[in-house]
């Protein structure tokens, strides 16, 4: 199985030169510091930030400069800072090419659960309402199973939902999933090791495979 920064390695071989890409609290803000270098990309944090750079050395951790989830942050050259409502604006403008967040839930049909989980203190929903309703490609980087080993890939969201048929694809500790048109969790990649019946179980919704199903690359 991936840990957190597996799974941001592999989120990384999705962006693509020239993209400008939003990245949500939590795992997606590792993707940061995997982007290959031989490519050009603009991150956009919600925040009001354009042109994030990878995690801050020791040395370089100005505690002014943070990203949406309060962490220190660097700045690349002919980044920009603004307000929160320009910020905003590029979002449902549909400026940015992809958006990776993190989940509680994902349904069989893409709806997303990220924000709430009742009876338990939340900071509330931030920019992912924003995010989902507006963001022209989706991905998810998520855990795949819950501390008792229960998934998280559901035919229907349990939690409170922050968007509705929005994400497209998935990428968990296990493996890589896209969604399909009609429903269902579809198979495109398994996590060194691990079988397709390992994921098969590990997954609530509707499930898709093919045969010979390749390992990830990192």
């Amino acid at each position: 199985m991936l840990d957190k920064q597996g799974i941001a390695k592999r989120i990384a071989q999705e962006i693509k030169d020239g993209y400008y890409v939003n990245l949500g609290i939590g795992i997606p803000t590792l993707v940061a510091n995997y982007i290959p270098e031989d490519i050009q990309v603009v991150l956009q944090s919600e925040n009001g930030l354009l042109g994030m750079g990878p995690y801050p050395s020791e040395d370089e951790v100005d505690p002014d400069l943070i990203n949406a989830g309060k962490q220190t942050v660097t700045t690349l050259p002919g980044s920009a800072i603004f307000d929160s409502a320009m910020s905003f604006g590029m979002i449902r403008a549909q400026k940015v090419d992809l958006t990776i967040l993190g989940a509680m839930e994902v349904s069989e049909n893409g709806d997303i659960a990220n924000w709430k989980i009742p009876g338990k203190m939340v900071k509330g929903m931030g920019g992912a309402m924003d995010l989902v309703a507006s963001a022209k490609n989706i991905i998810v980087a998520m855990q795949q199973v819950n501390k008792d080993g229960e998934s998280k890939l559901l035919p229907s969201c349990t939690l409170p939902l922050t968007g509705v048929r929005c994400v497209r694809k998935i990428v968990t500790e296990l493996a890589v999933f896209v969604i399909e048109p009609h429903g269902g969790f579809r198979l495109l990649e398994r996590a060194p090791g691990l079988s397709v019946d390992e994921i098969r179980n590990a997954t609530a919704g509707k499930f898709i495979a093919d045969d010979n199903i390749p390992e990830m690359r990192l």
